[in-house]
């Protein structure tokens, strides 16, 4: 793939509470610009600078592929940032700039060997059929897309067979996250957060309701909380991963996304 007339806009949401929500969303923007695939590669987000109406004034470029760094569709994908992009569908023209609109990094089909991966290196050299995989997401009874996709990569990893158990878990929905030892039946329990970034909630949030902090005790670039693994927890050997969204693999999903945004047909009045 080369795009080198064309520029890359990855849209992520940010936060003026945690510094470590952003910081994925910029290293893969630098990853990809590194690969000089692209003329241009812009990050931009909801709670931080630039602001996603700001970033059009930064491109050059007549064509833009805008990704959203989000783990799937929802509210902020559907809504939010077309609205705040100026958006009229996956492809809109304007001011002589011809804008593609991919789907979110989370909803493809590669999101599932991330998902893998981070959970072997979390518990090098336990053996997969003696570990209880869980995936953790945020929920909610407004979407029910984000517990949908983080339902798909559950069922995709049951099907592979390679770990003993697989379940998915809420912060606000059930089966909820706090009860982690009721889900499981294994010695081995591997917790991955389905999230973008090591924020409030994968490592202020979810750690209080694993049982690991007692309270919110900040950002998770100053806990060090990784090299505890194993945590001894209510008879169990916990492991505990950082976002599936810090991954470096993630900066070749986003690659994917912009690839499937050109395979699929789109009508010809649309383009």
């Amino acid at each position: 793939m080369q795009k080198n007339k064309c520029a890359l806009v990855l849209a992520g949401h940010g936060s003026t509470l945690n510094p470590d929500s952003s910081e994925p969303t910029h290293q893969h923007a630098a990853t990809i610009r590194r690969k000089g695939i692209f003329y241009e590669v812009h990050a931009c987000f909801w709670k931080e600078e630039p602001s996603f109406r700001q970033v059009f004034r930064m491109i050059e470029s007549e064509e833009i592929y805008i990704v959203p760094n989000f783990i799937s569709e929802g509210y902020f994908t559907q809504t939010i940032l077309p609205r705040e992009f100026g958006l009229n569908g996956p492809v809109t023209r304007r001011d002589g700039q011809t804008i593609k609109y991919c789907e979110p990094v989370g909803n493809h089909a590669n999101m599932t060997g991330l998902l893998l991966q981070r959970a072997q290196e979390v518990a090098p050299g336990v053996d997969l059929s003696k570990i209880s995989l869980v995936i953790v997401g945020h929920g909610t009874g407004l979407n029910d897309n984000s517990a949908r996709a983080i339902r798909d990569q559950v069922e995709r990893i049951r099907l592979l067979g390679e770990f003993g158990e697989v379940v998915d878990a809420f912060m606000e929905e059930e089966p909820a996250v706090a009860k982690w030892d009721e889900l499981t039946t294994l010695e081995n329990v591997v917790v991955v957060p389905f999230f973008i970034a090591d924020g409030l909630h994968s490592y202020e949030d979810i750690p209080v309701l694993l049982g690991i902090n007692p309270e919110p005790v900040g950002a998770a670039s100053q806990l060090g909380l990784f090299r505890n693994n194993p945590i001894s927890l209510r008879g169990r050997k916990l492991y505990y991963a950082s976002a599936i969204g810090t991954s470096p693999m993630l900066a070749d999903v986003i690659l994917d996304q912009v690839e499937a945004f050109d395979e699929k047909a789109l009508p010809a009045h649309a383009l």
